[in-house]
């Protein structure tokens, strides 16, 4: 290989001898100069190192001189171009070709009336190469006068504004003022120079009026370019455009290419291009995107976002001018935030996966965070300044008015909870009524139905009621036991069961002791109801209830026994008592959820779930709980009936030996697989490198399938004891 390269580098110095000699000894042919010289560039190009070797052996001095002194055009355009190709391939060339003295005969090229179009092509494409990237090349198309011959090429190269291009002359013409706009750009910045931006900043009006007559992709292109280049990071040559109107018609070129955009595609890329342009223009003085406010310029860069041909290069552009136009402009502001740009922005920083691009929607977004606060107030109807602080007691109205819903929420909610309560509280008394008074119209019958046979029989009666007195502790012991009625039915049963009490009763035949009897035991009835609201019958039933001891006109001596009637309000006094607690304590608990009332019973997970099951009236918790176990218990049936074994509880070891083994009660085992040669020394590395970690080795090496760490050790073992038994 090396051979081979020293070979070829060899041949291309022999080739570019004899060419350099080919272009001394044919001076008197043009043909043959024009061919040598373009089979030199096509040699330098393909090889870098052809350059700097042309130059080391004088040619590249040659040829400059022959441009100078040569009498044909042609060749004078070869040796150009081939300068030109040199330099742009190799820096040693471009630095050895900038001189004063190239720059003034290119500066005569160019200012030469007989120089052809071609001849100022090769001219200006010479000084373009020369003064890229070269502060020296800048400063010496300054000082030679070159650039003022420039400006002065690009004013009169084309004349008229419509450009006919398949005319062959003009379109040379525009080719010759095409690389004049790119030769400006390059003196003017890369790396940047202020001197030459101020000299140039004089075809601004020029360049306006390429703007507004001619918009075609050939003239805007490198217009704008000249334009943004030239004001780049300079704020007077950027106050100077602005006041000769160049952001105005940079707008209005804008607005123009935004609205042809939605037919055409190369509208909307110039329209990126105008945008770079105005970006580069508002950079440094964010304050001119006043200007561009009177355009909506924001609202038309937000539309042309949206259009799908655009790059995220192209994207980034022109939400970086949507930075600077918002940056401190209100009413850009305002526009951006109307046309629904931040959620514009928000989706660019979302969906983006460029960094550059983030970093732009990011610097809109902080931009706008003030504005965005002062347009919640209103929508630009008053002052930004007068909205803050409308805004900041706008701000706590809200956060007031939301508490205050938030409480009054609450209150809602617990009135409403509170009715309710109320009315099943209502709904049960008025029961609980229904039943007293159903009570009190029985007993008040009875007494009535009692008071009207005493007083129909007379004397008879008591005879009859003296026999039946005797028999009076066993008749009160059966109105004891009948206390244990709770329902009407049953207190009906123990009336008249009390008949044979009423009976001795009416031996006295006194019928106002028994009216007086009668209406102390309804007040006392109506005094107990009253007194079971407040939870103390017990305290004072026994002491209202107790009548007046009857008198016995006709009888001679006084019985020793108790009065009848006291004892039926006794036994009667205590069936309602106990009745109404029973009743109203079953009552309440029954329309009750027994889960969330059994707090201090002892619960668990198998006797909670019976309580509730065994209670009518659930809780929606509880509910929920029961129907989710019920759901649950049957997908477990169904799973069992499937032969899906689910142990529900922890079985016993015999249990779980059955199920291991088959139907006919045999186990399972497992099949047998001798040990390989290479599982033996998969086993003895293994041992080696990790010990008797059996379950690493075991996942460590390929071990046939099924093999266990236990396996590995049994093996082990028994390896290792046939070879101490074999050792000896």
């Amino acid at each position: 290989m090396e051979s081979e390269d020293t070979k070829k580098i060899q041949e291309m110095k022999t080739d570019l001898n004899l060419l350099l000699e080919c272009l001394k000894y044919q001076m008197d042919n043009p043909f043959s100069q024009k061919e040598a010289l373009v089979t030199i560039h096509s040699i330098c190009q393909q090889n870098s190192n052809a350059g700097v070797y042309f130059r080391e052996i004088g040619g590249l001095m040659f040829v400059r001189n022959l441009a100078k002194s040569s009498e044909h055009s042609m060749v004078k355009e070869a040796a150009l171009y081939t300068l030109g190709a040199v330099a742009e391939q190799n820096v040693y060339c471009q630095q050895t070709l900038c001189t004063s003295e190239l720059f003034e005969d290119l500066t005569w090229f160019l200012s030469n009336n007989d120089s052809n179009t071609n001849l100022k092509r090769m001219s200006v494409y010479v000084i373009l190469v020369l003064v890229s990237n070269n502060r020296t090349g800048q400063t010496l198309v300054r000082e030679t006068g070159c650039i003022t011959v420039l400006t002065q090429l690009f004013r009169t190269v084309l004349s008229k504004y419509e450009l006919n291009l398949s005319d062959k002359n003009v379109f040379q013409s525009y080719q010759l003022w095409s690389s004049v706009c790119s030769t400006l750009c390059v003196c003017v910045n890369n790396p940047q120079n202020d001197e030459n931006q101020m000299l140039c900043c004089s075809l601004f009006p020029h360049a306006n009026d390429w703007l507004i007559n001619c918009i075609t992709p050939e003239v805007i292109r490198p217009v704008c370019s000249f334009i943004g280049l030239t004001l780049a990071n300079n704020t007077f040559v950027q106050k100077y455009f602005i006041s000769v109107g160049g952001l105005d018609v940079l707008s209005q070129v804008l607005v123009q290419l935004e609205s042809d955009s939605h037919k055409t595609v190369s509208s909307a890329k110039l329209a990126v291009v105008v945008t770079k342009t105005v970006d580069a223009c508002i950079a440094d003085n964010p304050t001119f995107g006043v200007i561009l406010s009177k355009y909506q310029i924001v609202s038309k860069l937000l539309t042309l976002l949206l259009h799908e041909s655009l790059d995220s290069g192209e994207k980034f552009s022109i939400i970086l001018t949507l930075g600077h136009c918002t940056e401190d402009c209100e009413e850009n502001q305002y526009d951006l935030f109307k046309n629904n740009g931040l959620p514009l922005m928000i989706q660019a920083l979302t969906e983006s996966q460029s960094e550059e691009l983030n970093k732009a929607a990011t610097f809109v977004l902080h931009n706008c965070k003030k504005i965005t606060e002062k347009l919640c107030l209103s929508l630009g109807e008053y002052s930004f300044d007068e909205n803050e602080k409308q805004l900041e007691d706008i701000n706590m109205k809200e956060k007031n008015l939301e508490e205050y819903w938030k409480k009054a929420k609450e209150i809602l909610h617990r009135i409403e909870q509170l009715e309710r309560e109320g009315n099943e509280e209502k709904i049960q008394r008025e029961k609980y009524k229904d039943n007293v008074s159903s009570m009190n119209i029985n007993i008040q019958n009875t007494l009535k139905h009692l008071h009207g046979d005493s007083i129909g029989k007379g004397p008879e009666a008591e005879d009859k009621d003296k026999s039946q007195s005797r028999k009076l502790p066993s008749c009160k012991s059966h109105g004891i036991l009948t206390t244990a009625c709770t329902n009407d039915h049953q207190m009906k049963t123990l009336l008249k069961s009390t008949n044979p009490v009423d009976a001795c009763y009416r031996e006295s035949g006194q019928n106002k002791t028994l009216y007086k009897a009668d209406s102390s035991y309804s007040q006392n009835l109506h005094e107990r109801t009253n007194f079971e609201k407040k939870n103390s019958v017990s305290q004072s039933s026994d002491h209202v209830f107790k009548p007046p001891i009857p008198v016995v006109k006709n009888r001679k001596q006084e019985l020793p026994v108790t009065d009848p009637f006291t004892l039926c309000s006794d036994i009667i006094n205590k069936e309602v008592i106990t009745f109404l607690a029973t009743d109203s304590h079953s009552k309440m608990l029954k329309y009750r959820c027994s889960g969330c009332i059994a707090v201090g019973k002892s619960l668990n997970s198998r006797n909670f779930s019976k309580l509730l099951h065994s209670c009518p009236y659930q809780c929606d918790r509880h509910k929920v709980i029961v129907e989710a176990e019920d759901r649950y218990k049957s997908e477990l049936r169904k799973s069992l009936i499937c032969n899906k074994k689910i142990l529900l509880t922890p079985r016993r070891r015999r249990q779980l030996s059955s199920e291991s083994t088959t139907s006919g009660g045999i186990k399972k085992r497992r099949i047998r697989k001798n040990f390989t040669k290479e599982e033996v020394n998969y086993l003895f590395n293994g041992v080696k490198k990790m010990g008797n970690h059996w379950n690493l080795i075991l996942w460590s090496f390929p071990f046939q399938q099924g093999r266990k760490a236990v396996d590995l050790a049994h093996k082990y073992h028994k390896l290792t004891k046939g070879s101490k038994h074999e050792a000896p």
